[in-house]
């Protein structure tokens, strides 16, 4: 084993602090005045090689992979002051003590709170099976929310977690350990002194996490990350907040790709249709044409890989690369028929190949795939199907084959959509199996947690290079550190029970605390029974309040799991899928807002209300934005629903505007249409006033602002074409919305960039409950007031005092540049007058 108990000297180098212990040297940077990076050295080299940094400040071996992505900046300015006992060095916002005999570092912010404390004798290990081991400090007040995809509550305190990315199907949403993502990084947030650090653990082995199961009376209460090689390569990232962390470590990793809008409608999707024996196009084309029928809202299909099955002499087999023409008969016109109704039609793509697959030949000449640990063989693994072979995007000429083969055999038939699926390499079982690793040689127990991230940086190049002018939408079920970069994810093969309803919320939740905002799970369920009417119609409304919002299953009863499969449930889904249509506006401007910042958009209590401690341990109710906090229900047969309001605001009930007050728990009646919604205090919500059913071909032309005047706010209201790259060069339309209350109360609307919006009509609906407006402008004009609901409705500009909401709603013809609207509130003296 190898331990660090004491140092011996700590000395400042070029751009980093080397503490050389008893153990191994650790080195420390400043990488900004609020993230610092400790890592222990135990291999030696300190070699900088990563997939996964998009920030640094060092010349890195994978500069050239990531030369889209990456920059490099300067470290932030430190002090060292050293000393017998301890040395000091001191940030301008963090201050790092190490204390030299026993080892220990502490890192504290400018107020003297300790964020990080090291436990001496088990701070930075290698133990005798060459793991590395780090063990730091906590507190029963300390909690613990990210850590990528995981399942169960949603605070991880006392839990151990392992990290090693499986094909977990039918998953036990409770309780299985991993799921599909490797996504070392989580956020301690405490209690006491309500302030949140990140860690982010910079290695790609399997790991696992014990936060504070473990207990020994030598030590103080600790926490520990043990990984299976590679460095302690920690990235401390301060807050205070929740938010700056979460930003700060999409710095480093990333922020989430800005999406087509149409990746935000709703996803058909079921294993059924591509499974058919024959004319699964005909099929799935009259499925999208039903839901047109039921007049349900959809823009994509997400196609199984049924569609790429071979006859072989052991029966059919899935062949990725091949079309199965008895299935499709012409893929090329099914994409066209698939477009013109306004649908994308993401393939299912793997990267593993079968034994008996026919271009097997072709690509082990071309050396694409991980090698046997024993022999330049390929390393052979389960795969579906029987044995297989699995792709090495590490190797550079191995990208290059593969984006061919996905070019000539999938985007060529005119899609510019891909679902990279099956990509977690668990099935290869010799972890000793080698891989390029960029010439330098690696293994795949090493490098697997990469592969999708690769996976999905070929497929992104692939359509770029396919398509002049298109925004990629790639969808991914495995994922790194970064992944939020590339792709959509989701949860994988969840399985149909009220429990998956409820804990897939607190997954997602995880996820966007852990930089991946684009995050969801299959609606209904994906392995199981049909969903029972009750637990499908409860799926549906809190799905639409995920990124992405997909319905697809392969039950294990031989149904369909289809929007509407119960007749008499199928009305008031429709109307909850329309719902999340008419938010498009808001959840478009969330998606915009996750790529310039990394936040997430389905947001945490904990999150949202970090001044309110009631809310660290709320794994099911949530922020969808700023400004609304969804309730679902997720508890079979309930006639109630209990909701704790945070401390701090107010909050109105979406539908009837009755007012609480935050810091109370509420019970409210539910029916089998109920989605429980409260507006924040301060709120601006932009929502469609036209009902679409395809955001690919239709976009708002008019929007209601809903906003709660009761505290000065702002909102950035995001459009753009949806589609193209031309954001990247200024062809979008940024509105900021400002609002300041008081007895006036202002909306000044404020434009940036070329877009032309589409939106001609604007509507406001301002929740004031104390008193009707005295008198309204916009854009400097007074306009009509309309006491007669009618004549208010047919008018194209005025306002009026809805009595039974208690609020303003006012409408205009869009200006289309900058204004302002204010409403005045001061007392009407009809008497005096």
């Amino acid at each position: 084993m190898k331990i660090c108990t004491r140092a011996s000297s700590v000395t400042q180098q070029e751009n980093y602090f080397s503490i050389l212990t008893d153990g191994a040297e650790l080195r420390l940077w400043f990488l900004t005045d609020s993230i610092v990076r400790i890592r222990a050295g135990f291999d030696g080299d300190f070699a900088e090689e990563s997939y996964s940094l998009v920030l640094t400040a060092w010349e890195d071996r994978m500069d050239g992979f990531l030369k889209n992505y990456r920059r490099r900046i300067e470290t932030a300015q430190a002090e060292l002051t050293d000393g017998s006992d301890a040395a000091v060095i001191q940030g301008k916002l963090l201050k790092v003590v190490v204390e030299k005999d026993p080892l220990r570092i502490c890192v504290y912010d400018a107020e003297g709170t300790c964020l990080h404390a090291d436990i001496p004798d088990l701070a930075y290990q290698e133990d005798s099976n060459h793991r590395r081991i780090h063990t730091s400090e906590i507190s029963p007040d300390d909690c613990f929310y990210g850590f990528g995809e995981k399942s169960g509550e949603f605070n991880k305190a006392q839990k151990f977690m392992n990290m090693s990315p499986k094909d977990a199907m039918g998953y036990n949403p409770k309780e299985t350990d991993s799921l599909y993502k490797h996504i070392p990084f989580y956020i301690k947030l405490n209690r006491s002194t309500k302030k949140a650090v990140g860690y982010f653990y910079h290695n790609t082995y399997e790991c696992d996490f014990d936060m504070g199961r473990e207990k020994s009376n030598y030590w103080k209460m600790h926490s520990r990350y043990r990984a299976d090689g590679g460095d302690v390569d920690l990235f401390l990232i301060a807050g205070p907040s929740v938010r700056e962390v979460v930003e700060r470590y999409t710095d480093l990793t990333g922020k989430s790709a800005l999406l087509p809008r149409y990746a935000l409608g709703y996803l058909g999707s079921s294993m059924y249709y591509p499974e058919l024996e024959a004319d699964c196009d005909d099929a799935i084309v009259e499925f999208i044409d039903t839901t047109r029928e039921e007049q349900i809202p959809v823009d994509g299909f997400q196609l199984s890989s049924g569609y790429c099955t071979v006859e072989t002499n052991v029966g059919v087999k899935r062949c990725v690369f091949t079309w199965n023409k008895k299935r499709f008969k012409d893929p090329k016109e099914f994409f066209r028929q698939m477009k013109e109704r306004g649908i994308t039609v993401t393939p299912n793509v793997k990267p593993g190949i079968l034994l008996l697959h026919p271009m097997l030949e072709e690509m082990k000449e071309k050396d694409m795939f991980v090698k046997a640990s024993d022999s330049d063989e390929p390393g052979v693994g389960t795969w579906w199907g029987g044995k297989g072979v699995f792709v090495d995007y590490t190797k550079a000429s191995t990208r290059e084959h593969w984006k061919k083969l996905l070019k000539e055999n999938v985007l060529d038939y005119g899609t510019c959509s891909v679902w990279n699926d099956n990509c977690e390499y668990d099935s290869m079982v010799d972890k000793d199996c080698r891989c390029d690793f960029e010439g330098k040689g690696g293994t795949i127990g090493q490098l697997k947690s990469v592969m999708s991230n690769i996976m999905c940086h070929i497929t992104d190049e692939a359509i770029h290079e396919t398509f002049e002018n298109t925004r990629p939408y790639i969808v991914c079920r495995s994922g790194h550190c970064g992944i939020q970069r590339y792709a959509q994810t989701w949860a994988g093969d969840n399985l149909t029970c009220w429990d998956a309803l409820k804990y897939n919320i607190a997954t997602i939740l995880g996820m966007g605390l852990s930089g991946v905002a684009s995050q969801g799970c299959d609606i209904g369920g994906f392995f199981g029974p049909a969903p029972e009417g009750e637990l499908f119609i409860r799926w549906i409304q809190s799905g639409i309040f995920q990124p992405r919002f997909s319905i697809h299953s392969t039950n294990t009863d031989n149904t369909v799991t289809e929007p509407w499969m119960y007749s008499d449930l199928k009305d008031d889904i429709r109307r909850a899928i329309e719902f999340r249509y008419q938010l498009s506006p808001y959840l478009y401007s969330l998606t915009e807002r996750a790529h310039e910042t990394g936040l997430p958009i389905m947001e945490a209590m904990c999150s949202a209300f970090q001044n309110d401690p009631k809310c660290y341990d709320e794994g099911v109710d949530f922020m969808f934005g700023d400004s609304l906090l969804v309730a679902n229900v997720v508890e079979k047969g309930a006639k109630t629903r209990s909701i704790y309001l945070p401390e701090g605001d107010t909050f109105y009930d979406f539908y009837t505007r009755e007012a609480y007050a935050g810091g109370q728990t509420i019970e409210i009646p539910v029916t089998i249409s109920s989605i429980p919604l409260y507006v924040r205090s301060g709120a601006l919500i932009p929502i469609a006033t036209n009902q679409m059913n395809n955001l690919a071909t239709q976009q708002a032309t008019g929007i209601r602002l809903l906003c709660a005047a009761d505290k000065d706010n702002f909102f950035q209201l995001y459009e753009d074409d949806g589609v193209s790259m031309d954001y990247e060069t200024g062809k979008y339309l940024k509105t900021v919305i400002t609002m300041t209350t008081g007895e006036r109360t202002y909306l000044d609307f404020k434009q940036e960039g070329s877009y032309e919006t589409a939106v001609e009509t604007m509507e406001i609906d301002m929740i004031h409950r104390e008193k009707a407006p005295y008198w309204v402008t916009v854009d400097g004009e007074m306009i009509p007031h309309f006491l007669h609901r009618r004549k208010f409705e047919e008018a194209a500009c005025g306002w009026y005092y809805s009595q039974r909401l208690k609020s303003v709603q006012i409408k205009y013809p869009n200006p289309k540049k900058d204004y302002q609207v204010l409403v005045s509130f001061e007392q009407f003296d009809l008497i005096g007058m």
